[in-house]
């Protein structure tokens, strides 16, 4: 691992003493941790041919969290000190009362890296990256004369972390993201439409800036918003719906992933909760959680509590087999935590959220699903989207969808939206295709006010009965 300077356990603080500190704070406790983190980032964005934004963020602090049965104790600073981490003690005391919890093992070590730890802020100098927002623009505005406005964004930023534990171990990680995105705006006969793509990753930003990649994506922003400016209204009521791969499958991270997130199962709270051993889902039907994927967005060698990273199987042929957990959580339902234990930043306590959630691949041509569509909605792209985690409804927006009739793929619609519930949608899956694909890149996932990046992944599926709604 390159030495990113970022080492406040050697440098800002004294070793042994932050240690002691720890220990007091998580004495009688069930578990804990000391996060310490750095964060840079900047995006710059080129819109309607100017530079609009040109900003640079840097960040950093720690958070000290105890925890004792079901109560978290947790104060954060953004002082590296150790005056300041004394006075976190006292707070994350509070949880711990008079103690008498039963220490939770420690994560075990690992040496696994998914990605690199270089700043991909580094990799292109400010002058190059305004020159490519400018070479995007033109390029993008020459494509078509219809396009009225191009909105260009690059983004980068590295994250870098230690964890130390009362056990006296100390964890590193430097996470890096990059991400180009291109939104185009085209008007004919005085309609407007929109079209957006890009995407990114845990990498650098010089294979994004490159015009052999972005070329590609503006020519894919404009096709989206000429679909959209063919549109006609999306018809309504309860039809069948093929999802598309890839960035669809934020449909499946809404209204089914986080019903399997440890937190809501334990509490009773969620959709799932006791089901595991039970269908709940058309046989055929495997649903992962993958955080070890190189260079994902969603991925991360260890999780914000020190738990290695793993792919951890969610849905099996229908079945449902397990949670995602951290390690509260786990240790109450008397299970492995799994790597799941996320957190925005030092200013959050971590909880179990999502890393990159798949549904794996069938046997099924995707052509021959759409064939056998007889009367419903092909949806491509989606936009944002609601979830129900006590029952699992959801209403989501598409940005590109088709109206299906007799298998024939027939005009683009405007203004659908699906609307169901993720344990009813998941038994109605009839087929699953075998192009299985990855989102771009673009995923966030909210949850509690902290958001964290993650990816998704589907093939080509065909729901029965789910609710459309539109203009017809």
């Amino acid at each position: 691992m390159a030495d990113t300077g970022f080492r406040p356990l050697e440098n800002a603080l004294d070793r042994d003493r932050t240690l002691d500190l720890l220990k007091q704070a998580t004495d009688g406790a069930d578990d804990g941790e000391l996060f310490l983190e750095r964060r840079r980032s900047e995006a710059l964005v080129f819109d309607d041919g100017r530079v609009k934004t040109a900003s640079y963020d840097a960040a950093e602090g720690f958070g000290l969290r105890a925890v004792c049965g079901e109560t978290a104790g947790y104060a954060h600073s953004t002082e590296i000190t150790e005056a300041a981490i004394k006075r976190a003690v006292k707070t994350a005391r509070l949880a711990v009362g008079e103690g008498g919890g039963t220490w939770a093992e420690a994560p075990a070590p690992t040496n696994q890296r998914l990605y690199t730890d270089q700043n991909p802020m580094d990799d292109a100098s400010f002058p190059v990256k305004i020159d490519t927002l400018r070479e995007i623009d033109d390029f993008a505005r020459a494509l078509d004369k219809r396009v009225i406005q191009v909105s260009a964004t690059i983004a980068a930023s590295i994250q870098e972390i230690e964890i130390l534990r009362p056990e006296g171990h100390i964890i590193r990680d430097v996470r890096p993201m990059s991400r180009v995105n291109i939104s185009v705006i085209v008007e004919e006969n005085g309609r407007r439409e929109s079209g957006s793509m890009g995407g990114g990753g845990r990498a650098g930003l010089t294979l994004l800036i490159d015009r052999a990649h972005w070329e590609p994506v503006a020519r894919e922003a404009l096709r989206i918003a000429l679909v959209n400016l063919s549109a006609v209204p999306a018809p309504a009521g309860a039809m069948d719906v093929v999802l598309g791969n890839g960035w669809p499958g934020i449909l499946l991270h809404e209204a089914v992933g986080h019903g399997l997130e440890g937190d809501f199962n334990r509490k009773g709270t969620s959709a799932f909760s006791g089901l595991i051993g039970q269908q709940v889902a058309a046989k055929g039907v495997t649903v992962v959680d993958d955080g070890t994927i190189p260079d994902r967005r969603g991925s991360i060698s260890f999780d914000d509590e020190g738990t290695v990273s793993g792919r951890n199987v969610l849905i099996e042929d229908g079945i449902l087999v397990g949670y995602m957990q951290d390690r509260q959580n786990a240790r109450l339902m008397g299970v492995a935590p799994t790597g799941n234990g996320r957190r925005e930043s030092y200013a959050h306590a971590p909880m179990p959220r999502m890393t990159n959630t798949i549904m794996q691949g069938g046997n099924t041509d995707p052509q021959d699903i759409i064939a056998d569509l007889k009367d419903g909605i092909y949806a491509v792209g989606f936009g944002g989207g609601q979830v129900d985690i006590t029952n699992g409804k959801f209403v989501f927006s598409c940005t590109e969808a088709y109206r299906v009739q007799n298998g024939k793929i027939g005009s683009p619609v405007k203004g659908a939206t699906l609307i169901g519930d993720g344990p009813a949608a998941m038994k109605q899956i009839r087929a699953i295709g075998n192009d299985m694909a990855l989102d771009p890149g673009i995923g966030n996932c909210g949850k509690s006010g902290q958001w964290v990046p993650v990816g998704v992944g589907q093939p080509t599926l065909l729901i029965g009965g789910l609710t459309v709604g539109g203009a017809g």
